[in-house]
């Protein structure tokens, strides 16, 4: 089943980056085998002029792949809100992922100045997803600005250490009345199938895959993961029991 990001549709839950990968060609095959619809290009590192073979979208059909232009790499308002007005001129979108980083180390967004280019972006008429710190509150103020989405991360971007606090992406998840996408930190194909049984909209990642041993083969683990996880989400897991309950029923046995 699809779902919406403002004015845009989806039928695949699984977002991926376009970094990372060892050729444009090993790229092109992992974004065919991940299945996704919706790819980020970080415009800060991309190359969009210069000799053919070193410009990454010469490698992306844009009839089949939404573009998700993202502010990587920014640290300040400012920075971030030039990136996605650029982007909207070269790309022709205004369809962003926001990020307005904080510190180096841990790469953990700032909030206000994530706030302050929030406001700025959705003036301008953008689509913003925000990527933000796994905060309930947060994640709410920028809804009530008028986000498409919002983007809380697992763990840190590229660290892989999968989902660290899935209790407040459940509470992010509950409140919301945006789509929910989980983004930064997953590792491993159980990882993405489990922000999926928590009721995630979708997932976006890029080193999980560009960073495996064999990207093409763990972007189909990945795509397996998440439609296996918005299964058991839609079909609803049994209750959690401290005890045993009989896999078969004893009423009814007669005993001899």
């Amino acid at each position: 089943m699809s779902y919406q990001l403002g004015k845009f549709e989806f039928g695949s839950r699984l977002i991926v980056g376009t970094g990372k990968y060892a050729s444009f060609a090993q790229t092109q095959a992992a974004l065919e085998a991940s299945g996704a619809q919706m790819i980020t290009v970080a415009l800060r590192r991309v190359k969009l002029d210069g000799a053919p073979e070193e410009n990454l979208l010469n490698y992306i059909d844009r009839n089949k792949y939404t573009l998700l232009p993202n502010t990587a790499g920014c640290y300040t308002a400012k920075d971030a809100i030039l990136t996605c007005e650029l982007a909207r001129e070269a790309l022709g979108t205004s369809l962003v992922k926001l990020e307005v980083l904080g510190d180096e180390r841990t790469l953990f967004p700032d909030n206000e100045a994530l706030l302050e280019a929030t406001k700025v972006l959705i003036k301008e008429g953008f689509t913003v997803l925000p990527y933000c710190i796994d905060d309930p509150i947060i994640c709410k103020k920028l809804e009530d600005l008028g986000c498409a989405a919002v983007m809380p991360l697992a763990a840190p971007i590229g660290s892989g250490l999968g989902i660290r606090n899935p209790t407040n992406l459940k509470i992010i998840i509950e409140q919301a009345k945006v789509p929910v996408i989980v983004d930064a930190g997953v590792g491993c194909a159980s990882d993405a199938a489990i922000c999926m049984e928590l009721g995630a909209t979708a997932v976006l990642m890029n080193t999980a895959i560009a960073g495996a041993k064999d990207p093409v083969k763990m972007a189909r683990a990945m795509r397996v993961a998440v439609e296996a996880g918005r299964l058991s989400f839609e079909a609803g897991r049994i209750p959690k029991k401290l005890y045993a309950t009989a896999s078969s029923p004893l009423e009814g046995v007669v005993n001899t």
